[in-house]
């Protein structure tokens, strides 16, 4: 592996990546690729860049390649203005357009928040390309309308979403609010990357994402999934997760066609692979070599 020491810290991951572009159908989408191996692929979610995983990478690329990629919408990536540009068809293929950029046949997939969401429906639309998936902080689809349909406080805790669906919502937004109050950001080096990759995205790309993908009220619960995920599914879930409680974990196993593994994790809240790294990491690399 030449691209990765142990030595590297998570705040010096962007002096060792790779920056390469990949075309899904004309929408240019930037990825950063570290180590060598079989091909791991990490989605992001709202509101974040490729930059999240940087607490992973380091580790992940001693045995993998790692390939990070910045949804539509956000830092490096494409802003496509219309709407029906962020629709689930349209990110399922930015992500296949990355694999076949790396020229690998098929990925292990991980995805977080809205990165999980359509690693879920990826995964079960294009088994095939699909090596193993690991989620973390976003239930199955099904499970998420299933909570919204019966459970009141996930309805109340989900009222960010619906505000997000509003028409001039994107004008609330700004690179600086993003970091400080959403994320929470405290490291300076992080701070600075991470309002540099915002003001360079599409506020309003990012809101058409639960514009176009996000259930509406009023809430029903989705049928039955007809196609069952085939991969094998490592879920990661801290429990302070205040957008997804965890009850919406419940009967996931019965959309799996194969072996489900959950981890939750006591004290860490939405962005797990930040607030438990270490034992994110670990984890995923004990599953990944199983």
């Amino acid at each position: 592996m030449q691209n990765a020491r142990p030595s590297i810290t998570p705040n010096d991951v962007e002096k060792y990546v790779k920056h390469e572009y990949a075309d899904s159908n004309g929408v240019k989408i930037h990825y950063v690729s570290m180590g060598e191996g079989p091909l791991v692929v990490m989605v992001h979610g709202f509101p974040d860049f490729w930059y999240t995983w940087r607490h992973q990478m380091v580790a992940l690329a001693l045995h993998f390649q790692v390939v990070a990629l910045d949804l539509r919408g956000y830092n490096l990536s494409d802003k496509p203005t219309a709407g029906e540009q962020y629709s689930m068809r349209y990110l399922i293929g930015d992500v296949e357009a990355v694999i076949r950029h790396t020229g690998h046949e098929k990925a292990i997939l991980v995805g977080h928040d809205w990165g999980g969401s359509i690693c879920w429906q990826f995964a079960t639309d294009l088994p095939a390309l699909t090596e193993r998936l690991i989620i973390l902080n976003m239930l199955h689809h099904k499970g998420r309308t299933r909570m919204l349909a019966k459970n009141a406080q996930q309805r109340a805790n989900s009222a960010y979403a619906r505000q997000f669906q509003e028409e001039g919502a994107h004008k609330q937004l700004s690179a600086e609010m993003l970091t400080d109050e959403w994320l929470k950001i405290k490291d300076p080096v992080a701070r600075a990357q991470y309002i540099e990759a915002f003001r360079r995205s599409s506020f309003e790309g990012m809101l058409h994402y639960y514009k176009q993908n996000y259930p509406r009220p009023p809430y029903q619960e989705a049928p039955d999934p007809v196609t069952k995920v085939q991969a094998s599914v490592l879920q990661i879930h801290g429990l302070d997760d205040k957008a997804l409680l965890a009850d919406g974990l419940n009967n996931t196993w019965e959309w799996l066609e194969n072996d489900w593994t959950l981890l939750t994790i006591p004290g860490a809240g939405h962005f797990v692979q930040r607030d438990a790294a270490d034992l994110v990491t670990r984890t995923m690399l004990s599953w990944l070599h199983r």
